[in-house]
């Protein structure tokens, strides 16, 4: 079984490791039953990846997003501060500790000479702003500890915009879009070459924000609504926008997303995932599609199941008639031509 390199364009390691409790013995690098750990990430060939920060759901709010669909209430910025602060610091201690294995890194040369050293290219990423204040000075404490990729919003609402709730089947078109604030931050990660990731964004922030970025359109981890009609998946009219501006889609595994049925059932098999990747190629076309996994943060269809199973996706692509070379783009080329237009 060929084994392609993979970039990945989401996962939620950090705030896994933050709530389990990281050391030495029970972690990413040794003694965790995750779906990303350093052993399944060599076997499978997951040799770089967006790393988010998300900050968690309030304690008297806390709910499971694998176990059920609904809306989820503001986080309080607080809280979110605490949990934005101890991940960036775990993604530092463990990029530090081992940098032979997990490097951190802010540019596509870095990413490319990481993967040739045979160590897995990590690039920090926000899901949710809430700990940002309008002052914007977080933003540049992260930028400076490496931020390159931010989401405005996680699927709730908060001082920068309204996320999209999980819904299905239902349209992203859910309520208003960005805040004068969420404008501000938007425009601030364009000139910084932040990527501002569109994956939880309702529809009408999706909007906003294709009005200001002059930037391409990137939703990391998402999927196709006309294949599967959740909230979180994307419309032909938000991919054609997309394709327009030279953008990326990172395909989310989650099964909710992909099965045309919204059902969180492992049992799902590649041709599902083959689905959204032949409609995303029609629309965005063969430089626009990639991978974006959300390890950790979903639930993934059985045949993949963790990061060592990437090789059975690559596997069934090259059997429905994806040539290697596709291939080739859709697990790494893709996203270090996206990159490098944008975080250089």
């Amino acid at each position: 079984m060929t084994v392609f390199p993979v970039f990945d364009g989401h996962n939620d390691l950090l705030s896994c490791l933050q709530h389990e409790g990281e050391t030495p013995e029970r972690g990413f690098f040794a003694g965790r039953d995750g779906d990303i750990t350093l052993a399944k990430c060599f076997d499978g060939g997951f040799a770089g990846g967006l790393f988010a920060i998300w900050p968690t759901n309030d304690p008297a709010t806390r709910v499971d997003p694998m176990a059920t669909l609904r809306e989820f209430p503001e986080v309080s910025q607080a809280r979110a501060l605490t949990d934005t602060l101890a991940q960036a610091a775990l993604f530092a201690r463990l990029t530090r500790s081992w940098p032979d294995a997990l490097r951190a890194c802010r540019s596509v040369e870095e990413i490319e000479t990481a993967r040739a050293d045979g160590a897995i290219a990590a690039v920090l990423h926000l899901e949710g702003a809430e700990a940002i204040g309008p002052d914007l000075d977080l933003l540049h404490l992260l930028y400076a500890a490496g931020l390159r990729s931010l989401g405005p919003v996680w699927s709730r609402p908060n001082a920068f915009g309204c996320g999209v709730p999980f819904n299905f089947p239902a349209s992203p078109n859910t309520g208003p879009g960005l805040t004068g604030a969420g404008r501000d931050l938007v425009r601030e990660c364009d000139r910084l070459g932040i990527l501002v990731d569109l994956s939880h964004l309702n529809e009408a922030g999706f909007w906003n924000v294709a009005r200001i970025t002059q930037r391409p359109l990137v939703a990391t981890h998402s999927a196709a609504h006309a294949v599967t009609p959740a909230t979180r998946n994307l419309t032909n009219a938000q991919l054609e926008a997309m394709a327009e501006r030279g953008g990326l889609v990172g395909l989310n595994f989650g099964c909710a997303f992909l099965r045309p049925d919204g059902v969180k059932n492992p049992d799902t098999g590649p041709e599902v995932l083959l689905r959204h990747l032949d409609h995303l190629i029609e629309i965005l076309g063969e430089d626009g599609v990639a991978l974006g996994s959300d390890f950790d943060g979903t639930m993934i269809p059985n045949f993949i199941k963790d990061a060592a199973g990437l090789p059975k996706l690559t596997a069934a692509m090259q059997a429905a008639g994806y040539g290697d070379a596709l291939i080739a783009k859709i697990t790494w080329g893709n996203w270090m031509g996206l990159l490098s237009r944008v975080i250089g």
